[in-house]
């Protein structure tokens, strides 16, 4: 792989390679998602079929990231420019209240039934399909059942995964019995069979949502939830709803860039920041500079303390999104950027979450695109399974403040708040790139950081997702190995505190358009993603076959 030189800055080396194709493209966090959704393209399918496809796919072979009983959101663009965002994300069981968590042990909120909040990702996922696709259910969920009952090979990806956590997973003798055997996590290439999950896949299929939601499928999973203590009921599965919204929109030097509104923080922040950036000569100051990387973590601080007070449930909060995304409200905060010296950020508006995701990228050659971030949020969700149905519930319930009144506190039904940040860009109106990734709080740092890459820095797609990245929210600014020592000095010499990190954040997968009409995918070293590009297509015109009689 050629190695990334700047004029001034980082050098790195990207490990992965890219993949072109002009019929379609499906980036995923795992090759067997990639392929469930180029069959869909394949057999005639369009983008939003292909991506319900690897969805749905990867609750089987990423179970630690996704799964139906979790939350997340759909970014859909059309050929006709529109774009819409199906929000499933989770929100707050009916019965529960914002002192819920006091006087507990700390770790209900995180782990086990009570840590559960009602999912909603089904509910979008089926909606995508009806409202842009050109298959049923049935169709798209063919995969994700072929992988659950004749199993899957285990990556190293997924041992290290089980292996962080197995502590939590032992107490749970349903998902261990899977993903322990014998008390240990399971070998690499050992073949992960989960028949109970493939039975509830093969309800959603008869059913669609419904079985989750309003059928037996939910039953069996809220009497299993209440057997281990939760407060999910069949109320809670029938009352979640998903929600259609408007993409927030925003330009950078001349490239529209299109995200998820709230509660979704991705969209509203990263605009922000590329708004209080557009006015710095970023491709001029280098990749990685301590003074490219100081103005990147000042306008992490400055959203960070923005998104503290004002991006929560817009149902229950009134988000000023208008106001944080406006180019005037960056030229207010950026009178208070000292490009020399880091500095603590107050809110400039009055008024915990996972890194554990997943997140697709999907084009068609119609036009189509979907860009897709879901989570169960911690790895492997609440660590349990419900025996019945072999599905692994969310944790969501850990992103809400145990503390009454507070943005984030716990109220009957209210939405989570997420950094998911599926980004969709454009110039002059087409398609230009769409990306986004796992992460938790770091993700729109990490989408951030991408954009510039590829409209400041020039850089590959390939290059653009494998860059070095940084991360803070006014503690210490975590860095990847790819920034070197002396880098790090540097930046401490500005008033950072650094801290070096193997990874922020996950596995980006992206799509970038060339002017001759292919797409070209990516996905990086940071998880087990895949491209898989549709190339050839049909025969020229009035091609046809002659029998040859001398055969």
């Amino acid at each position: 792989m050629t190695t990334w030189r700047a004029r001034a800055g980082t050098t790195f080396t990207p490990q992965k390679q890219s993949a072109l194709g002009a019929r379609g493209m499906v980036v995923t966090n795992h090759p067997a998602a990639s392929a469930a959704g180029g069959q869909m393209l394949a057999e005639g399918g369009n983008a939003v079929d292909a991506a319900v496809a690897a969805i749905l796919a990867l609750t089987v072979c990423e179970p630690m990231m996704v799964g139906m009983f979790g939350g997340g959101l759909m970014h859909i663009a059309q050929p006709d420019g529109k774009h819409e965002v199906l929000d499933g994300m989770a929100s707050c069981p009916l019965n529960a209240r914002p002192e819920m968590y006091e006087g507990r042990d700390p770790r209900k909120q995180t782990l086990g039934a009570l840590s559960v909040a009602a999912p909603a990702n089904l509910l979008a996922w089926e909606a995508g399909l009806k409202r842009h696709g050109r298959f049923s259910m049935a169709d798209v969920i063919a995969p994700a059942i072929r992988l659950a009952e004749r199993g899957f090979e285990a990556s190293t990806y997924l041992r290290e995964c089980t292996r962080e956590v197995a502590a939590d997973l032992a107490l749970d003798p349903t998902i261990s019995r899977i993903f322990l055997p014998g008390g240990e996590p399971m070998a690499v290439g050992a073949r992960i069979v989960n028949a109970a999950l493939g039975e509830s896949l093969r309800a959603v299929a008869a059913q669609g949502a419904a079985a989750l939601h309003e059928g037996d499928l939910g039953t069996s999973a809220s009497i299993d939830l209440a057997r281990k203590g939760g407060i999910i009921t069949t109320d809670d599965l029938a009352a979640v709803r998903m929600i259609r919204r408007e993409a927030v929109r925003g330009t950078y030097r001349g490239v529209e860039v299109y995200g998820p509104p709230p509660p979704s923080a991705g969209g509203v922040h990263v605009l922000q920041m590329l708004n209080l950036l557009e006015a710095y000569d970023i491709a001029a100051s280098g990749f990685g500079t301590p003074a490219t990387l100081h103005l990147i973590a000042e306008a992490l601080k400055m959203a960070f303390a923005d998104r503290a007070v004002a991006t929560a449930d817009p149902a229950f909060l009134d988000v000023p999104v208008e106001k944080l995304i406006s180019k005037e409200y960056a030229a207010e905060r950026r009178a208070f950027l000292d490009a020399a010296r880091a500095q603590a950020w107050s809110p400039g508006i009055r008024a915990m979450e996972s890194a554990n995701t997943t997140h697709i990228t999907v084009a068609d050659h119609e036009g189509r695109i979907a860009c897709c971030t879901h989570t169960i949020n911690s790895l492997f969700g609440a660590k349990i399974m419900l025996p019945e149905s072999g599905l692994i519930p969310n944790n969501y319930m850990a992103l809400f403040d145990p503390k009454p009144g507070t943005a984030q506190s716990v109220e009957p039904g209210k939405r989570v708040t997420t950094s998911m940040s599926p980004l969709i860009l454009r110039k002059e109106g087409k398609p230009y790139a769409a990306l986004g990734l796992p992460g938790g709080l770091r993700i729109f740092a990490s989408t951030f950081q991408a954009v510039m890459n590829l409209v400041d820095h020039g850089m590959s797609l390939q290059e653009a997702v494998e860059a070095p990245r940084l991360w803070t929210m006014g503690g210490p600014v975590e860095m990847e190995g790819g920034f070197s020592e002396e880098t790090r000095g540097a930046m401490e010499a500005m008033g950072h505190q650094t801290v070096s990190m193997p990874h922020v954040a996950g596995g980006m997968g992206a799509i970038l358009w060339h002017e001759d009409g292919r797409m070209e995918g990516a996905s990086c070293w940071r998880a087990d993603g895949t491209p898989v590009a549709i190339g050839g297509g049909p025969a020229q015109e009035g091609v046809r076959f002659w029998p040859d009689i001398r055969n």
